[in-house]
């Protein structure tokens, strides 16, 4: 099968020292290592947290003998994109089966569920620490579909705990890592997926025995041609 790509949706955003991280994670921090004045060529030093920017999880995250990111088969991160909208929630709102419900029927091995809150406008302020979250009976019934491969739009796919929030105990990270699954977060751009059937590319870096990876996560418009 021959394919023309007409369109690319950068769904990642950029990583440098103002991306906004995790409470108590590393910050990112990057200066020459190298300049073309000085060495002939340019070449950086990176430092980061696994977990930096967009990025993915890998079962080993949150489970001691889970997979780790360099353990996962390449297949969990490319696949048809299925948008469940919870833009309608506010700070700490539940994404519940009623949110799912109306693309439930899309829902199948292979897939990747992605969840649009909108949460990503807040991106860089304090407000996007209090972001929507998934419920757990909601994660519990997309992966009887079949669903392995789940991305938000947000901090955090469970709910982040603070002074005043204590959180629920990570119930949805232990759900998808119990099934070899893998989770997504900061993604931003959600809504311009505004075609059917986009197809997801969420490939990670291949970090040797680590809990996660940054990714430059995409959807991609396509049509299949005549062979």
């Amino acid at each position: 099968m021959r394919i023309q790509i007409s369109r690319i949706v950068d769904l990642s955003v950029v990583v440098g020292p103002g991306t906004q991280v995790y409470p108590d994670d590393p910050p990112c921090t990057l200066r020459p290592h190298s300049t073309i004045e000085k060495d002939g060529f340019n070449l950086l030093s990176v430092t980061m947290g696994s977990q930096t920017g967009t990025h993915v999880d890998a079962p080993f995250h949150f489970e001691q003998d889970g997979k780790k990111i360099d353990e996962l088969a390449l297949e969990l991160f490319l696949g048809r994109g299925v948008i469940v909208d919870a833009t309608d929630l506010g700070d700490r709102g539940r994404i519940t089966w009623e949110h799912v419900a109306p693309v439930a029927d899309q829902i199948e091995p292979g897939c990747i569920v992605l969840l649009h809150t909108g949460w990503s406008r807040h991106y860089g302020t304090d407000r996007y620490f209090e972001n929507p979250f998934l419920d757990g009976e909601a994660c519990r019934r997309m992966i009887a579909l079949g669903a392995r491969t789940f991305g938000i739009d947000a901090l955090n796919i469970d709910e982040t705990p603070d002074k005043t929030h204590p959180g629920e105990g990570w119930p949805v990270h232990h759900l998808i890592a119990g099934v070899e699954g893998v989770i997504s977060e900061n993604l931003t751009n959600l809504e311009a997926i505004d075609f059917d059937d986009p197809f997801i590319s969420l490939l990670p870096m291949a970090f040797e025995a680590a809990d996660g990876a940054p990714v430059r996560a995409t959807a991609t418009q396509y049509t299949a041609l005549p062979s």
